[in-house]
């Protein structure tokens, strides 16, 4: 709650009154500048999706998917909220400037990408879109894709420009079609038996190199 009241604009604020007087949430209250709707715990939990909610929730504004300069991530077919979420939380702590999802992916605003993502959102230009490889090919940058297995190194690839990162679903990775857009196909090298990393875990590890190797 804290991370979207920081960075999103509150349009409403729902609260019980036991909540209120826990000192955290009232000071995040108090940071939000407005009053909130106070309801009964019964009337708070049919708000909720979670199953041990905290008190407060925050209705909040959508902020526009206006184009930032600097790399992207391009997710193609993946379906886990939670590794939306998480692929967008890293994205923003490692300086991506923005996302773009097919719409074959999760709901990029639905509660539990917006929960896996921890604020993320507000940090990236984070879009939509009916057509992915229109939106890869407009991209100026080197287009970079992740494999399991057969690609080039991360550790050997060239990074020094702006990336556009491409990674596909959980199951089979990314479609011929929009694998074929890359200039290069990524591997990240692993130890032992191993055959490959979740999705999520593999955009972290390149979003931190590429941050590692530009800084």
């Amino acid at each position: 709650m804290q991370a979207f009241l920081g960075k999103g604009k509150p349009v409403a604020l729902v609260a019980t009154e036991e909540a209120l007087l826990d000192r955290e949430i009232a000071a995040l209250v108090g940071k939000a500048g407005m009053q909130p709707v106070t309801v009964s715990e019964g009337v708070f939990r049919g708000i909720a999706d979670v199953e041990n909610p905290q008190g407060i929730a925050a209705e909040i504004e959508i902020p526009a998917a206006g184009a930032k300069a600097g790399d992207q991530v391009f997710l193609e077919g993946i379906q886990d909220a939670g590794n939306v979420g998480a692929i967008l939380r890293s994205a923003a702590a490692f300086g991506i400037a923005g996302a773009v999802l097919d719409r074959a992916c999760a709901d990029a605003w639905s509660p539990k990408v917006l929960r896996a993502a921890a604020g993320g959102h507000f940090a990236l230009a984070v879009r939509q879109v009916a057509d992915l490889a229109r939106e890869i090919e407009a991209f100026e940058g080197q287009i970079l894709c992740t494999v399991a297995a057969g690609g080039r190194s991360l550790l050997e690839a060239d990074i020094s420009h702006p990336v556009g990162w491409i990674f596909g679903s959980e199951g089979s990775g990314a479609s011929p079609k929009i694998r074929s857009l890359a200039a290069a196909s990524v591997t990240i090298p692993m130890a032992g038996e191993s055959e490959s990393l979740n999705v999520a875990a593999c955009a972290a590890i390149c979003f931190h190199e590429s941050r590692r190797r530009k800084r």
